[in-house]
């Protein structure tokens, strides 16, 4: 009967869960008699890996076995099948209390003890006995060599069912007489020959579960008296699956959506406010798997990079799938100074008033900063006061080396292009072939990706030894044209020195020169398509499709023809996983990819936005941010990552800065590292009201796509209430939803609360968003669109260059992409120093390259770089290491 149920329970659980698989892993040493009973476990639909360890194996040898299985997310069950010597308590506590079927951990006979039976399982041996008895409520029990942990369980279910229980071993004094006296005798261990059966009182019960009887191979009773012993057998193992279908009940609740249990982190600002260094290293962290528990992220879904940042797994998304997704709130801004307005300590502190100030679940999705601004002149992108990321420090730098994958990839592939032009050119067809497939061990063979390869031509052969001469000349020659190559090694540093150079000038390349350049890091298409992949399957397929140069005759040349893919996927396996971090307050932040939004598409991953969106449920809010103006970093974000994720967005929060809007209402220039001339310090509601055209125009910008608007003022210490309140009240007549001072830099997220109140308001308005243009219009079309919509340009000038690389990818099939224009940030137009709403202007495009892999044009826009410089003074000369302390110094 109770096989019979857990069989049809477990088919109930695999008819709500296809893919569920219930595995059951018993450790046993020297192949105990158990082995046999497996099929009893398959039978009911079980998957039983038994781990045979040799006879003699150590108590610690069993333990690193069971931590193995413990952290094996595809067992579910863990058991233990030992001789009595081997059992112990570290051995039963190393079983993760969720995996222990037996029963018989700590953490599990607590609970039974204190009567929570609905957090416990029994222990099968126990359950078995207590099936096999009737009413016992008022009844003698006595257990006779019942040790450790079955003993104590057993003790407590039997009083709590009513029995008067005693306990003693084989050898103690007292138990001829205590045999005479009990009603019930349940022997835990095996009964020496030398206690007669005449001890036991007449008519008394006796139940016998030894260890060894669990194979029925052994009935110790029959000898003395048959008709009176009762053994658990079957019974017990029965109660086992019992047990297991009880765990997979957990397992799969414990795998669904639930709310965040999260203790937030308290704030306590000072005034004035010290620097964001300070302000980190003065907050104590939750360690990061608390952090990720308390978001209700798995153990085994979650890769730990120290005390403070975790990489998350992918699987998490397959876990969730049917969960609903939370709203999308994207953090937009004006055309900001050199500065920079804030947006990310916008996002932050948004996140921050939702979680902590409003107990609403919500995530922060913000880009990894490069090293370029960091040591540059920008410093870095951890948000700022009261509202960061922490540590900061850990932020700011390397965090988990993700940039540095990408640098690896994009150099390797880069290595690849000029080492194959040279092979090409010093070999011959025959020659390469030998090389391209040698011979190892006697046998020639295709790799995969050679094998893709000779697909792609239309050879459809496996052997290496049946190919014609014009089939191998095919195979082994690419034929680039080094004068078409694009793919530009990188460094992620402001290097200007590298924005051109020669390359081959070593007696060893045999004199072929060539000009190119390096771009800084996160301008690599790498980074792009890390920050558009849906998945390691895409990832893979998108770094196959990376278009390096034209052959000679003009057809694309890839990645994947190069025959790199698969190594540039290894090298990239641990960096497509978000890492976790958390905001001043203790709630999640997601920091992933890096690109950036003047060069690349400025946004981060698309990944961790997909991940965070089922973490916070249908009710929560994650925030992801766009780079720069939102005529740069939103524009991109709507027609490149929301085609790229499917994603919809709910809300847009339109950074502004009283600073910002003086600058564009004709005030001096702002310039990094110099003191703020006194426009810029003290009240002027007229530069304020002049400079409002620009925030009008990107609030335009906004309305176009079809999403509410919410403006977000970043109050500093120098702004007058009465300029504040003129940049509200002129936000909310020219369209924006709402429009409200945010004070969260001074105050965390209590500062940024009325915020928090509006953007949940406007997240329940009516969206109708919509894309900017067709993706099936011409490309000079659609760089036309977003130069007349978005920029206010009069029209496009395409350069020579431009119009013929145009020519050429339209005629490669790639003209039906997203445009991902590379554009000044600090200004609408292409002219860096035209403020406010250039008009009348012709926006000049240079030069037309293709991201084919992260799937969108990049059209050059003016005298735009790909590699930014050092200013005079860079960040770095602030910046040191205490070598006592270790601690570092002056990053900001």
């Amino acid at each position: 009967r109770v096989t019979e149920n857990a069989k049809n329970s477990l088919a109930s659980l695999k008819r709500e869960n296809p893919r569920l698989e219930p595995t059951l892993a018993i450790i046993q040493v020297n192949y105990l008699p158990l082995v046999i009973l497996s099929l009893s476990f398959e039978q009911v639909g079980l998957r039983v890996i038994h781990i045979c360890l040799p006879e003699g194996s150590t108590k610690d040898e069993i333990i690193s076995e069971i931590l193995r299985l413990n952290e094996d997310p595809n067992v579910q069950g863990l058991a233990l099948d030992l001789p009595e010597s081997l059992y112990s308590s570290k051995v039963l506590n190393a079983v993760k209390p969720e995996k222990d079927v037996d029963g018989l951990s700590n953490v599990n006979l607590g609970c039974l003890v204190h009567g929570d039976v609905n957090d416990c399982l029994v222990p099968p041996t126990v359950c078995a006995v207590m099936e096999l008895l009737e009413d016992i409520g008022g009844k003698t029990v006595l257990l006779v060599g019942a040790r450790g942990a079955q003993g104590a369980a057993l003790q407590s279910v039997l009083q709590r069912h009513g029995a008067a229980v005693l306990s003693c071993h084989w050898r103690a004094p007292q138990l001829q007489s205590e045999l005479r006296h009990a009603d019930l005798v349940v022997f835990g261990s095996t009964k020496p020959d030398d206690v007669p059966v005449s001890w036991i009182k007449p008519g008394a019960t006796i139940i016998s579960c030894a260890h060894d009887l669990l194979s029925e191979k052994c009935n110790y009773g029959q000898q003395n008296n048959p008709a009176a012993e009762k053994t658990v057998g079957s019974l017990a193992v029965a109660m086992r699956m019992q047990n297991m279908v009880k765990n997979m009940e957990r397992w799969i609740q414990s795998q669904q959506y639930r709310k965040w249990d999260l203790h937030c982190l308290k704030l306590q600002p000072l005034s004035p406010v010290p620097s964001d260094i300070e302000i980190s290293r003065a907050q104590s962290p939750k360690a990061v798997d608390v952090l990720a528990k308390e978001i209700g992220l798995l153990t085994d879904e979650i890769e730990i990079y120290g005390q403070t940042k975790a990489k998350v797994r992918l699987s998490l998304l397959e876990r969730l799938k049917d969960q609903p997704d939370g709203k999308y709130v994207l953090v937009a801004g004006i055309t900001p100074t050199p500065l920079g307005e804030g947006k990310s300590t916008v996002t932050v502190g948004l996140v921050q008033a939702l979680t902590a100030h409003l107990n609403i679940n919500s995530f922060a999705c913000l880009r990894q900063p490069s090293q370029g601004p960091t040591f540059g002149v920008k410093g870095g992108a951890a948000g700022g006061g009261y509202a960061q990321v922490i540590p900061m420090e850990e932020f700011n730098l390397h965090l988990t080396g993700d940039i540095h994958a990408i640098t690896a990839a994009n150099n390797l592939l880069a290595a690849a292009i000029d080492a194959r032009i040279l092979h090409e050119n010093t070999q011959s067809d025959k020659s390469l072939y030998n090389r391209l497939v040698p011979v190892v061990n006697g046998v020639r063979g295709f790799s995969a990706i050679q094998l893709a390869r000779l697909r792609r031509l239309g050879i459809n052969k496996t052997d290496p030894e049946t190919l014609t001469e014009e089939e191998i000349s095919k195979f082994v020659r690419l034929d680039i044209d080094p004068s078409t190559i694009t793919w530009q090694r990188v460094v992620d540093t402001n290097d200007r020195f590298l924005r051109r150079i020669t390359v081959g000038q070593a007696n060893t390349e045999k004199g072929f020169v060539r000009q190119a350049q390096f771009d800084i890091a996160v301008a690599s298409e790498i980074m792009a398509i890390l920050a558009l992949t849906t998945s390691l399957q895409d990832m893979k397929e998108r770094l196959g499709k990376m278009v390096v140069a034209n052959d000679k005759k003009g057809e694309p040349v890839t990645a994947e023809d190069l025959g790199i893919t698969g190594a540039l996927a290894v090298l990239m396996k641990d960096a497509i996983k978000p890492t976790l971090m958390q905001t001043l307050e203790g709630t999640p932040v997601f920091v992933h990819a890096g690109p950036f939004a003047n060069i690349a598409h400025g946004n981060s991953s698309v990944l961790a936005d997909k991940i965070a969106l089922k973490l916070v449920g249908e009710k929560g809010f994650v925030v992801t941010e766009a780079g720069f103006g939102a005529d740069i970093g939103m524009e991109k974000f709507f027609n490149i990552k929301c085609r790229a994720s499917g994603l919809v967005p709910s809300v847009v929060v339109l950074v502004a800065t009283v600073r910002a809007l003086k600058m564009h209402g004709g005030g001096p220039n702002v310039t990094a590292g110099a003191p703020l001339k006194k426009e810029y310090t003290e009240e002027n509601l007229q530069l304020v009201a002049d400079g409002c055209c620009n925030l009008q125009k990107q609030i335009q910008i906004t309305q176009l796509f079809g999403v509410p608007v919410v403006v977000a003022v970043n109050v500093f210490r120098t702004d007058s209430p009465a300029e504040v309140d003129l940049v509200c009240k002129i936000a909310k007549e020219s369209g924006a939803f709402d429009a409200v001072p945010c004070n969260h830099w001074s105050d965390g997220g209590r500062g940024a609360v009325k915020l928090a109140q509006a953007v949940e308001k406007a997240a329940n308005q009516k969206n109708s968003f919509k894309y900017l243009y067709s993706l099936e219009l011409p490309i000079v079309e659609k760089i036309r669109t977003i130069a007349q919509k978005v920029y206010g340009a009069q029209d496009i000038e395409l350069s020579p260059t431009a119009q013929s690389q145009v020519d050429r990818y339209t005629r490669q099939g790639f003209g039906n992409l997203p445009i991902c224009m590379a554009k000044t940030h600090l200004s609408l137009s292409h002219q860096p120093e035209r403020k406010g709403v250039p008009t009348g202007f012709i926006l000049p495009i240079s030069d037309v390259r293709a991201s084919i892999g992260a799937g969108f044009i990049y059209p050059l826009v003016g005298t735009m770089s790909t590699m930014p410089g050092l200013p005079t003074r860079p960040c770095f000369y602030d910046i040191d290491l205490d070598p006592i302390t270790e601690q570092v110094k002056g990053l900001f």
